[in-house]
């Protein structure tokens, strides 16, 4: 996982404000440790960006839930192929775009599982939150030949008088 210099402590913002922008990339080897590893990397850029506070709550939950998806099957199904993987965070225009890169040629789709199966679900739960989050999602091919799957989420709108902080959730721990 690709270290990122200095300590992600919340920006001191007025309430309400925008958060940071810039884009911020992880990579790390496709191994199931990939998976908390970039969820934990991703909270503390969001937290560090500014995005703390009951605010955008949903938001990195939402977030965290997608990222943790899109590394699990990247891990998952293309691992083989791919022994590298690439997360990547980016924060502007109002959106945050959460993606990830493999070099596995397959581009997968999301459908419905066998209700027997265990899982199978990854990428239609994906595209479920983003969906109701106001969002959108897709697959795109690499110009390597591999691909990225990503999810754009809008930023909340800012609220005056909303102060900064409040509890974590348990899934950003």
């Amino acid at each position: 996982m690709e270290q990122i210099s200095g300590a992600a402590e919340p920006v001191t913002r007025r309430p309400g404000a925008v958060p940071v922008e810039g884009v911020w990339r992880f990579s790390a080897v496709a191994h199931e440790a990939a998976v908390p590893q970039t969820r934990h990397a991703v909270r503390d850029r969001l937290l560090a960006q500014g995005m703390a506070g009951l605010h955008y709550q949903e938001l990195i939950d939402d977030l965290l839930l997608i990222v943790s998806e899109l590394v699990s099957n990247a891990v998952t199904h293309a691992a083989v192929l791919s022994p590298y993987l690439t997360t990547e965070l980016a924060i502007g225009g109002g959106w945050v775009r959460i993606s990830v890169e493999d070099g596995h040629p397959y581009r997968p789709k999301a459908l419905e599982s066998d209700l027997g199966q265990l899982g199978g679900r990854g990428l239609l739960l994906v595209k479920s939150v983003t969906l109701q989050a106001g969002g959108v999602c897709d697959v795109e091919r690499t110009g390597e030949g591999g691909k990225v799957v990503w999810a754009s989420l809008p930023l909340p709108a800012p609220r005056e008088g909303e102060a900064d902080g409040g509890p974590i959730s348990a899934w950003q721990r």
